[in-house]
């Protein structure tokens, strides 16, 4: 789930908690709303640090290093 999903789990569990007046029996859409809101913002938190460790430095250039042990 990518950036998008979690920003429409934000935004359909806003729209279940505060501008709904459905009553479902067995079924409190206020809690729904809260755990999809919950869900969407940890992947929203989630996304963001996985994306920060992709970044690419511009410029930065990798060194590799051969280590090779002599025997004498």
């Amino acid at each position: 789930m990518g950036l998008g999903g979690c920003i429409i789990l934000i935004a359909v569990g806003a729209i279940l908690t505060f501008a709904t007046d459905w009553h479902a029996k067995g079924v409190n859409l206020d809690v729904v709303g809260l755990i999809l809101m919950a869900v969407g913002i940890i992947g929203v938190a989630v996304f963001t640090s996985v994306l920060r460790r992709r970044r690419v430095v511009p410029g930065a250039t990798i060194v590799e290093e051969e280590h090779r042990d002599h025997l004498t």
